[in-house]
């Protein structure tokens, strides 16, 4: 059985890290927020989950063995706190003030409810940088609403713009939103505690599902805003470029893209058609676009003579962006997916060796490791209450009074 993070493990395994000496409060809870906390777990900082006591061991959502949970929760402590009880109230406010940073996604009024807003905490710790995701803003006439990444997906603009035309809203794939906004929010906390180096002082940083998603439009939201253009479905094509989507093969699809002119003569001379070169129709790259599903017919009426694999090797060796569309399971078995190590391993104490998402980011000189399989709930109450300078007797009673 592999032992459990403790506060010396922590300092012992993450000195060499970027963030190792950071002490995150971690208060969130489903994706969004853990998402944010994850890459500076990841990359060091002694995390500690703070949870609710709970009856029955499980979080909130889901289940602390299913693989989402244990992805989000790797290389944190965690431990159970009370934070409507006084005292417990009382251990929380003990933390503040020797932490660095607080992340929460909960709705504007409960954290104001629970008096662990930014203003609770920062007239106790003024250093401390305040991080919060919320669903639409912490602000505005939707403040005090939930939000989910499906909702947000809608209200944001994305689904009107996902999937075939003409085929009706239609849902990303991914909890886009969530994670996005968790991204987002773990560079604005980098940027806070640099400032810190600067001014003593921490701040309050804040972003939300829809500011994220509405920033993800990218492109299509400035195209509306500078030109008045109202992007619609496109499907597999690029909205703007042609020919760039999804062609048939022999066995199956790839995804071409030779949008430039240089792109659009080589691949004309390698599909043995000279000639387009020279079609008025398909003469620019304004005409392509306009006459792109007869023009993207007639490179599939060619890519569908021959494999999958001939024509990745064949544009590849061109210089031409292509690649095949895998499944999640072939997409783990490419080889530069090996070689980057996105698949981290890991000796689980439940599930024996296994592997998790290994961090997007690298650091010359530092491996992309999981460190620490995700904790059961409250792993580390005591240690941290007890490096709070709580005694052990103490921590019996906050046990026995269901603090912790």
């Amino acid at each position: 059985m592999q032992k459990v993070l403790t506060g010396d493990d922590v300092a012992n395994t993450t000195r060499h890290l970027p963030l190792s000496g950071l002490v995150v409060l971690d208060l969130t809870i489903v994706r969004a927020g853990p998402t944010c906390v994850r890459h500076l777990a990841d990359w060091g900082a002694d995390v500690i989950r703070i949870e609710p006591p709970s009856e029955t061991g499980e979080p909130l959502i889901g289940s602390r063995d299913s693989p989402d949970f244990e992805n989000l929760h790797r290389n944190k402590r965690a431990m159970y706190l009370n934070l409507k009880d006084p005292a417990g109230y009382a251990a929380f406010m003990k933390m503040v003030e020797r932490a660095d940073v607080i992340v929460e996604n909960m709705r504007a009024p409960v954290k104001h409810r629970l008096k662990i807003a930014w203003e609770d905490v920062h007239k106790v710790n003024p250093r401390l940088v305040y991080g919060s995701i919320s669903g639409f803003g912490q602000d505005g006439p939707y403040a005090g609403r939930a939000g989910v990444d499906q909702i947000v997906q809608g209200m944001g603009g994305l689904m009107s713009i996902t999937g075939m035309p003409g085929q009706g809203p239609v849902r990303v794939g991914i909890a886009i939103s969530d994670l996005t906004a968790g991204n987002l929010l773990a560079l604005g906390i980098m940027m806070a505690l640099y400032e810190r180096e600067r001014t003593g002082v921490g701040r309050w940083v804040q972003t939300s599902l829809l500011e994220a998603q509405i920033f993800m439009l990218d492109f299509q939201a400035a195209r509306y805003l500078m030109k008045g253009e109202v992007a619609g479905q496109a499907g597999n094509d690029h909205p703007t470029s042609a020919p760039s989507g999804v062609l048939e093969t022999a066995n199956g699809h790839i995804n071409l893209s030779a949008t430039s002119g240089q792109q659009w003569a080589t691949l004309c001379d390698t599909l043995g058609h000279p000639e387009w070169k020279q079609k008025p129709e398909w003469k620019t790259a304004a005409d392509r676009w306009s006459d792109k599903a007869n023009l993207i017919e007639a490179i599939a009426t060619e890519t569908r003579k021959q494999s999958t694999e001939h024509w990745v090797d064949l544009f590849d060796g061109l210089g031409l962006p292509c690649g095949p569309i895998y499944a999640i399971d072939k997409m783990f078995d490419d080889p530069q997916v090996r070689h980057l190590g996105m698949a981290a391993p890991i000796d689980h104490p439940k599930q024996g060796p296994t592997a998790m998402v290994a961090s997007p980011l690298g650091f010359s000189g530092l491996p992309r490791e999981i460190r620490q399989p995700t904790a059961p709930g409250g792993t580390h109450t005591d240690e941290v209450l007890g490096w709070l300078g709580y005694s052990s007797s103490e921590i019996d009673d906050l046990r026995r009074n269901r603090v912790i």
